[in-house]
């Protein structure tokens, strides 16, 4: 809650360039309200690729590794066949409940152990509790453990959490910020409260998911913000560190990830406008439109799951005849193997 004790000093000092990127992202929620008019059944199938990417993603952030057609198949319904997939399915089902809201509270403690408890559901783990014992952050990016940030005791927990939720609200009610600057600072307090044993960075992107949605940011809907801080995790996990220097204090900065957050924000609007523009332009079969998409419209190097994102209802296996007729022909090359290939127009 420590972003929420003095206001003025927490959200003074907002950095120019940030404030041209927060305008850049309410113009893109603007246009995006047209597109939901327009385009029903693209955005049908935006969401439901997103769905997956993000429950994948998620996991993966914090280890839990599933790959893509079991994920497929685990988001349909499959039964699951070890741990990893039970807690894939817990991701599942939690996505879904945000997905499914018509209407959205003020976040309260009840409702955050509610997603927690889903997201252990199927693994039988201690889901829906807050934590009973310390705990602390630590990284291995050195090659051995380092304590990186030390939460609070957990005899505190609570109050941390309850007060930090009202805070939050009453600035929201209060306007104290922009919308997504005040959901950056709950955010970060909360993974530095570190509230519960298991599961706080997977709780905190739900709670990101579901106050993007009762802020009218939709495209939490249609892209996987989970991918994007997957494939960014490095400055992920840098810029929220930076953030929690001497947040015990009150004396920390917000910024570095206030920008990260609406810089991730703004990227994934480009991205839902830009394959809202593929599927509006592009003429001809689903080879057509692939072949289109990766010569003239992709960037130069790019992967695999890249143009599957990009062309929302056209198969993996479409995709990858395209990408092997157009290697044949020499129009692109590829370096490496597997899901991470990368691949390379030809000057």
């Amino acid at each position: 809650m420590q972003s929420f004790l003095d206001l003025d000093r927490t959200f003074g000092g907002q950095p120019a360039a940030l404030g041209a990127l927060l305008a850049r992202i309410d113009t893109a929620r603007g246009q995006q309200r047209l597109f939901e008019d327009q385009l029903p059944e693209l955005l049908r199938q935006l969401s439901e690729h997103a769905r997956i990417a993000s429950i994948t993603a998620s996991n993966a952030i914090e280890g839990v590794v599933v790959d893509s057609q079991r994920a497929e198949q685990i988001a349909a319904g499959s039964r699951f066949r070890n741990r990893n997939e039970k807690e894939f399915g817990g991701y599942r089902d939690a996505v879904d409940l945000l997905m499914g809201l018509d209407a959205y509270e003020p976040l309260r403690v009840p409702y955050v152990l509610h997603l927690h408890r889903l997201l252990f559901h199927h693994a039988g783990g201690r889901g829906g509790y807050l934590k009973s014992e310390d705990n602390l952050i630590v990284s291995f990016e050195t090659g051995r453990r380092q304590v990186v940030f030390t939460p609070p005791p957990a005899q505190q927990t609570e109050f941390f959490l309850t007060e930090l939720l009202d805070r939050y609200d009453a600035a929201k009610l209060a306007q104290r910020a922009h919308p997504l600057i005040l959901l950056s600072a709950l955010i970060l307090d909360f993974l530095a409260i570190h509230p519960v044993a298991d599961g706080n960075g997977r709780l905190a992107r739900l709670l990101t998911t579901y106050e993007l949605l009762s802020l009218g940011y939709d495209v939490a809907r249609y892209v996987s913000l989970e991918q994007r801080i997957y494939e960014s995790k490095n400055t992920y996990y840098a810029s929220l560190y930076d953030s929690q220097r001497n947040w015990h204090e009150g004396v920390h900065t917000i910024w570095p990830w206030t920008t990260y957050l609406a810089q991730l924000v703004a990227d994934s609007y480009d991205d839902f406008e830009r394959r809202v523009a593929a599927a509006g332009t592009s003429t001809g079969s689903k080879q057509d439109r692939v072949r289109d998409h990766i010569l003239n419209r992709a960037p130069s190097s790019f992967r695999k799951r890249d143009v599957e994102r990009a062309l929302p209802g056209i198969s993996p296996a479409t995709v990858r005849l395209v990408l092997n007729e157009l290697r044949d022909a020499g129009r692109i090359a590829v370096e490496g193997s597997g899901p991470g290939a990368r691949w390379q127009r030809a000057s």
